[in-house]
């Protein structure tokens, strides 16, 4: 079985899933092989929420309990520079690229420091934006993550997949934007874009510009309510065009 086989696979696997224990549960079963052994998502609280009320926003997870008792208890959350670079960046990254970027300080070392402890040492995260505008924030986190070029675009898909399908079954509700029409250069894009494809890579498999190739997954990611590629992708896989 191929690579783009394998992931529509794991997906199929997760939309059979019937609650978001199960969502979860599934999807770590595909993350655990590259070192991904732990899950949180939830919405961000504004700086200075009192940690009573941290906890209403996590809407999934499979998190080592004292690590997350103390993360709300010290209000990690408002120092944590993996959360810093979600709110400046839209694509899934890795979590040392976070300790690169934003260049914590104390109070952020002291935050990676206490999750290695706990065997969360590196992870992926990325922000998920849902159909009625909340931001979501994913994050999966191991000891020893290894995991190619190929493999982080396969996780981040199925991933934000994942996402999409628990919080349909957490809220009991499909909303979706209606009456979705995408042409069928769009479904071509959007297919290779799933298989790891760059924009130039589809315009030489299509035989168009890299411009086109480029309006076609905007004219999608815009139709199917996406703010990025990944998200995209899976949108589309979820309503059956690829």
């Amino acid at each position: 079985m191929g690579h783009f086989d394998r992931t529509l696979a794991y997906i199929k696997a997760l939309q059979d899933a019937d609650t978001p224990d199960a969502v979860c549960q599934k999807l770590l079963e595909v993350t655990s092989a590259f070192g991904l052994t732990a899950l949180m998502a939830g919405t961000v609280p504004q700086p200075g929420t009192p940690g009573g009320k941290q906890k209403d926003h996590v809407l999934l997870c499979d998190w080592p309990g004292e690590w997350l008792e103390r993360y709300v208890a010290r209000n990690y959350v408002d120092h944590d520079p993996v959360v810093s670079r979600m709110k400046q960046l839209q694509a899934p990254f890795q979590w040392r690229e976070a300790a690169q970027e934003i260049k914590p300080d104390r109070d952020g070392e002291i935050v990676m420091g206490d999750a290695g402890e706990f065997k969360l040492k590196d992870g992926l995260a990325f922000p998920l934006v849902t159909v009625d505008g909340r931001i979501v924030m994913v994050s999966l986190g191991g000891e020893q993550v290894e995991m190619s070029g190929l493999e982080f675009g396969m996780i981040s898909l199925v991933s934000t997949f994942a996402i999409g399908r628990a919080m349909q079954l957490h809220t009991g509700a499909v909303k979706t934007i209606d009456h979705v029409e995408l042409t069928p250069r769009e479904r071509e894009c959007l297919k290779w874009a799933a298989a790891g494809k760059s924009e130039w890579e589809i315009s030489q498999i299509l035989g168009i510009s890299e411009h086109t190739s480029e309006k076609h997954l905007l004219n999608a990611k815009t139709k199917l309510g996406a703010v990025n590629r990944v998200q995209a992708v899976a949108e589309a896989i979820r309503r059956g065009y690829i």
